[in-house]
């Protein structure tokens, strides 16, 4: 479901303008700048049914601008342009991939060439693990990262993607630029999936510098609570993706089980230091978090274990409380 009726009017009228402008005559490529401007203020979340919309129409607006001499014959349009990203034709996106020279108008577009490394046809997918990166080093960050940002929590979906599509994404946040806007924006937003795009981002030492401002400065106390427990656990996990597993094949019942990776993060703060951030973090996701890590690696903690301890026992939130509550009942008595 589009936003509005009257977003949509919009975008529509733009589309057909723009190619209107391609088959007037003209041997330049026509301006793009009005269109650029509309479908800039789309919501970035429905790209499925905002790509599908603007094919149909600029097909059929470009079918409806031929002069009639050529139809019979019909003549190809005379250039490409961003917009034929989203062609029907695949030999078309394909030559439009391996022609983007320039950086990308905004950031719908360069999720529309991203949206390529899933496409139906295996000479397009090439294209695209060629030119996203020369494209995104050569744009703006901040598109790069719009489209990393509704790209990433999802890519598991895409049945055609493949390791080698996954490891030009990768090697798009790992650009200085990139990763510098993609930090900010983890820590600064306030809603989104900012906790699955660190967790897919991890799987590069990309972020592993920005772990301890994460914690620290994240807005969203699940974002946070991930970087602390990256640091305790000395390890970033993710999820690869989900294999069905059998639980009765008489009955044919089974289920999705989680299929998790990991690797080794490294970091200049000492255990027992983050671990005390987290203890008195505001959110009681984090606290939570410190409480865990504390039951798990009490052998190892001294004389603090008490202190830290009583201060989880003393915290407002039950379930941080039952950790502290378990901590000093282990160090009356170790048999607990």
């Amino acid at each position: 479901m589009l936003n509005s009726k009257k977003q949509e009017d919009e975008v529509l009228l733009a589309v057909r303008n723009f190619a209107f402008s391609i088959n007037s005559g003209r041997k330049v490529v026509a301006d793009m700048s009005s269109l650029v401007d509309i479908i800039s203020r789309l919501p970035l979340a429905n790209m499925d049914a905002w790509e599908r919309l603007i094919r149909w129409e600029f097909s059929k607006a470009l079918e409806d601008s031929t002069p009639s001499k050529w139809k019979l014959w019909n003549k190809p349009t005379p250039f490409l342009t961003w917009m034929d990203l989203s062609s029907g034709d695949g030999f078309k996106r394909e030559k439009t991939l391996r022609t983007l020279s320039e950086a990308t108008p905004n950031s719908f577009f360069f999720i529309l060439a991203m949206r390529r490394l899933n496409d139906w046809v295996p000479q397009v997918r090439e294209a695209a693990r060629e030119k996203l990166p020369l494209l995104a080093k050569k744009s703006d960050p901040e598109h790069v990262v719009d489209a990393l940002c509704v790209t990433l929590p999802h890519w598991n979906s895409w049945g055609r993607m493949e390791e080698a599509d996954k490891k030009v994404l990768l090697d798009i946040t790992s650009i200085a630029e990139v990763a510098t806007s993609l930090k900010e924006r983890i820590i600064n937003s306030s809603s989104g999936p900012m906790t699955s795009i660190l967790t897919q981002v991890g799987r590069r030492e990309t972020l592993d510098l920005y772990l301890t401002n994460i914690s620290k400065e994240a807005i969203q106390p699940s974002v946070r609570a991930k970087a602390y427990r990256c640091q305790l656990e000395g390890k970033m996990v993710w999820l690869e993706g989900r294999k069905w597993e059998w639980t009765d094949i008489r009955y044919c019942e089974g289920r999705l089980k989680p299929k998790l990776s990991e690797r080794t993060v490294s970091f200049n703060n000492s255990f027992l230091d983050t671990l005390k951030l987290a203890a008195v973090d505001q959110s009681a996701i984090v606290r939570r978090v410190a409480g865990e890590f504390l039951i798990r690696e009490l052998k190892t903690i001294d004389t603090e274990a008490l202190k830290l301890a009583k201060l989880l026992a003393s915290d407002s939130s039950p379930s941080v409380a039952e950790r502290g509550l378990f901590v000093l009942k282990k160090l009356e008595d170790p048999k607990v």
